[in-house]
């Protein structure tokens, strides 16, 4: 019993549901806005953001599901991929269909429910909506088309950022979703030229990819996102009420270096959720920037 919900929990990909923690992201901005502290006072809209995190946590494990459905036979070529339960043979293909179907039900019955009682949220809903559809597509084909395969996971993270905000009618800032789009497009480079190293037979698609320009897009993305947080920190409403903000964005470009560098040294850049736990400096990076935000915030409050 307790290996077989091992082998479910590894289907479903529960240790990439920290990816969803982008949900949460104007949330917890909002806490420090005084524009919006009514918003974020109190338990409710911390808990609603917290469930639509997990809706969206169940959605996305629905298409993994399909997506190791779909990509049963090349995932088996893949020297890691291959160990996945469904390639493995240790989920059959046709019972992960049909609990993908369970999860999208799951996942979509919350922001529903709360279109019932609150249809002000709608949009939180309609979100969660474009974003299913948009898997579809990828699923269907566009995981084949390079470089638009990468635009279109960065798309869904930003997405998951603006359901975030309207699940709890919450503003955020546009830097912040262009910086959302920008940093997830320069994770996913970091992935395909991982796999462009180390397992190139397992996904067609990355025939397509040329090494050198992968390293040049990574470099542009980088940069562009530490430009665009940077412009947050000092352009927005968020950075004009706390001048010392962009102090955070040294933190940033201090993470974003790392990871450049753990790509250009083969790192497992691949697994971008294992890498954000395993790596010490990165932990450490994480850790400063908490303490710089705080400390940006705590100095204004005193004053």
């Amino acid at each position: 019993m307790i290996e077989s919900v091992r082998i479910w929990l590894r289907a479903i990909r529960a240790e990439q549901w920290t990816k969803n923690g982008v949900v949460m992201m104007a949330w917890f901005f909002s806490v420090a806005d005084s524009s919006q502290r009514d918003i974020a006072r109190g338990w409710e809209s911390f808990l609603m953001a917290l469930a639509m995190a997990m809706a969206f946590s169940l959605v996305s494990s629905a298409f993994y599901l399909l997506n190791d459905v779909s990509d049963y036979s090349a995932d088996r070529l893949h020297p890691t991929k291959r160990f996945r339960p469904i390639a493995a043979g240790l989920v059959d293909r046709f019972v992960a269909v049909r609990v993908a179907l369970v999860l999208f039900a799951t996942g979509f019955a919350y922001p529903a429910l709360v279109v019932i009682f609150l249809p002000s949220r709608t949009a939180a809903f309609a979100t969660m909506l474009g974003y299913t559809v948009m898997q579809c597509v990828y699923t269907g084909f566009l995981k084949r088309v390079p470089y638009v395969d990468v635009a279109t996971l960065a798309a869904g993270f930003v997405l998951r950022a603006i359901a975030g905000a309207a699940i709890i009618t919450a503003y955020i800032s546009p830097w912040l979703l262009v910086c959302t789009f920008s940093l997830s497009m320069f994770l996913a480079f970091c992935k395909r030229k991982s796999e462009l190293d180390t397992a190139i037979e397992s996904r067609a698609v990355l025939r397509h990819y040329h090494p050198r320009v992968l390293d040049v897009l990574i470099l542009i993305a980088g940069f562009a996102s530490f430009g665009e947080y940077l412009a947050y920190t000092l352009r927005s409403k968020m950075g004009l009420s706390f001048p010392y903000l962009w102090v955070t964005s040294l933190f940033v470009f201090a993470g974003i270096a790392r990871y450049v560098y753990l790509a250009w040294r083969k790192g497992d850049v691949g697994r971008p959720e294992r890498v954000l736990l395993s790596d010490r400096w990165l932990w450490c990076i994480i850790g400063g920037y908490a303490v710089a935000a705080v400390a940006a915030v705590a100095v204004e409050v005193v004053e």
